[in-house]
């Protein structure tokens, strides 16, 4: 979800009817380097609250470190994760890489929790189920992180080897509820997109909440279940693209806003040309004129 759940996007989800916010995901070795960009992606508005600061990386040092930093914007929480699936990022050990050597895994979640005791700060993880179809220990795996600390857990339904293909498993999500050693908050994801799936999840498996992702990109209205008219369509993509140039100038914010197109107006008759048009258009001015003459 780099580059789509901003604060800009995070601010109107919330509006919707989202419940907690999430930053982008941000490389604690880029954060103890004190990178801008990935300073930038921990800005949050009062209005997302509760949101949690999410970083990645694979040495428990520049974890520890970047934890601190983040904590120093005064977050909700902070979201260790450890489930993208992304070759670049698991090549490092970090992401869902870690689920090759879940003892580092449980160390470093660890050093983490201990590190934003001083803050007063819970820690939560975002993981999978394991690493391929033969090796799925997230029952295990949820209570070694619960015994160091962890306030709760998220889990992505599919392996590391799964990517984003095929159906996610809610199965062994439902095994981590129902294990009657876990006493923390467990969070199930994975192919949720509308509320019937979200009420079925929570009816079926027991899960605490769902999470969101892919499913709200250019579809903010997945919070609420309302069905926008066109014309709001139109209002919320332009008021999402003036927010991104406020915070990152039109040039970038002409090029990340192609992310959501696509979603804002998904199922609109007739849509292509409109979007061929779009996803070339460089400035705001030339988008408000072609969704003024959809």
């Amino acid at each position: 979800m780099e580059a789509v759940t901003d604060a800009p996007f995070r601010s109107i989800c919330k509006r919707f009817g989202a419940d907690v916010t999430v930053s982008e995901f941000i490389s604690s070795d880029a954060l103890v380097r004190q990178a801008a960009k990935s300073l930038c992606k921990m800005s949050f508005l009062p209005e997302e609250r509760p949101i949690g600061i999410q970083i990645f990386g694979s040495d428990e040092e520049s974890l520890r470190g970047a934890a601190e930093i983040a904590a120093a914007q005064k977050p909700d929480f902070i979201d260790i994760n450890w489930g993208c699936p992304v070759k670049k990022i698991v090549s490092r050990g970090a992401g869902s890489g870690i689920l090759q050597d879940i003892p580092k895994m449980v160390r470093l979640t660890g050093a983490v929790v201990r590190a934003m005791e001083a803050f007063g700060l819970p820690v939560t993880v975002k993981t999978r189920l394991g690493w391929d179809e033969s090796n799925k220990p997230i029952v295990e795996v949820a209570e070694r992180l619960q015994d160091v600390g962890i306030a709760g857990i998220s889990i992505h339904g599919r392996t590391r080897s799964q990517l984003y293909a095929g159906k996610a498993d809610w199965t062994l999500i439902g095994k981590v509820k129902a294990n009657p050693r876990i006493k923390i908050p467990v969070f199930g994801n994975g192919d949720i997109d509308s509320v019937q799936k979200a009420l079925q999840a929570k009816n079926d498996y027991g899960v605490d909440g769902v999470l969101i992702g892919r499913a709200a990109i250019g579809n903010p209205w997945i919070f609420s279940q309302t069905s926008p008219s066109l014309e709001e369509r139109k209002s919320v993509c332009l008021e999402l693209f003036r927010k991104e140039i406020e915070l990152k100038g039109e040039r970038v914010a002409a090029q990340e806003m192609k992310i959501h197109y696509p979603g804002f107006f998904r199922g609109v008759p007739n849509f292509k040309p409109t979007k061929i048009k779009l996803m070339t258009s460089k400035d705001y001015d030339s988008v408000c004129k072609i969704l003024e003459d959809l």
